[in-house]
């Protein structure tokens, strides 16, 4: 605790070997960071440039990409500040700060899952009345509510835990995680309450909701003609495996940080690392190789790279 300033400060106790290996840690997130980056924006600009992409799929898959950019900017440049420095502390306000961006953003990752699940629903179940129901009306209110709902959770959660006394100061992690509960004297039953329906309510119900449609997906084209499932399996497929692969995260998260399992510190870290690394890059390249026009237009674009 800091008395001139009455600023707490939290010890982030998730590094392993961070004094020996600090350098080798820096470059390879650095470089992962950049490439986050860069893969990420190259696909929301063909997407804004294009005039043929400018679907609502293609708005969504925009919208998820940014979520990715600016979840990163959330962590990297503070790990990799604590990968060069003697300590590896944070302000609990920027702890807080960073809980709040990371879990937001969480949060509208699984309600714009559930938005393009409808949009495919609506473009290979009901054709006729695409035009109709995916108005750029209904794309802004999706997009809307998808950053609006979860944002609000995440400052109820976040005003919750400004207000309680923590009693430990060291957080098993290396970032503003679930963990954060630990650091609080007494555990909060609203804090509770509120995470679990939170977690139904962002969380569970999205999931539901994108499994149920993707199967009503499935068997309607299977009684199609063979290029409904062709178009079916082509747009639906990228969105299932980024579905499948952000839920595993989400339950690693749940598992380990909100429940406290005894997990090995040196498995937890490069798990945490997965979270931070794997699902950032994994949507750009997913959406960049599977959805047909994207590809073609990066196809186009490294094609003028090599002339040039």
């Amino acid at each position: 605790m800091d008395d001139e300033l009455n600023v707490t400060y939290i010890t982030l106790d998730g590094y392993v070997d961070v004094h020996k290996y600090r350098y080798l840690y820096f470059l390879i997130m650095f470089t992962a960071y950049i490439l986050i980056i860069c893969c990420n924006f190259t696909i929301v600009c063909l997407i804004w440039i294009h005039t043929n992409l400018h679907e609502p799929m293609y708005i969504f898959i925009a919208a998820l990409l940014l979520n990715s950019v600016v979840f990163s900017s959330a962590l990297y440049p503070k790990l990799l500040i604590d990968f060069l420095s003697e300590q590896q502390i944070i302000s609990y306000p920027a702890c807080l700060l960073q809980f709040f961006i990371t879990y937001s953003l969480s949060g509208s990752e699984f309600l714009l899952l559930a938005a393009m699940a409808y949009d495919r629903y609506v473009s290979i179940c009901k054709p006729l009345q695409y035009a109709t129901v995916m108005r750029k009306t209904t794309v802004s209110i999706f997009l809307f509510l998808a950053w609006l709902v979860p944002a609000c959770h995440t400052a109820v959660a976040v005003m919750l835990s400004c207000n309680t006394k923590l009693c430990n100061l060291t957080l098993k992690g290396i970032f503003c995680n679930n963990a954060i509960y630990s650091l609080h004297c007494v555990t909060s039953r609203a804090l509770s309450i509120f995470g679990i329906f939170a977690l139904l309510d962002i969380g569970l119900l999205p999931f539901l909701f994108i499994l149920f449609t993707y199967t009503r997906i499935l068997v309607i084209s299977y009684r199609s003609f063979s290029n409904v499932r062709t178009k079916a399996a082509q747009t639906c497929l990228p969105h299932l495996l980024v579905l499948i692969s952000f839920s595993c995260l989400c339950a690693y998260d749940i598992i380990i940080a909100r429940l406290g399992s005894d997990f090995p510190k040196t498995a937890r870290l490069i798990m945490t690392l997965q979270t931070m690394l794997y699902h950032p890059l994994f949507n750009p390249i997913i959406y960049g190789l599977k959805m047909k026009e994207i590809s073609k237009h990066l196809k186009k674009l490294f094609c003028q790279a090599k002339v040039i």
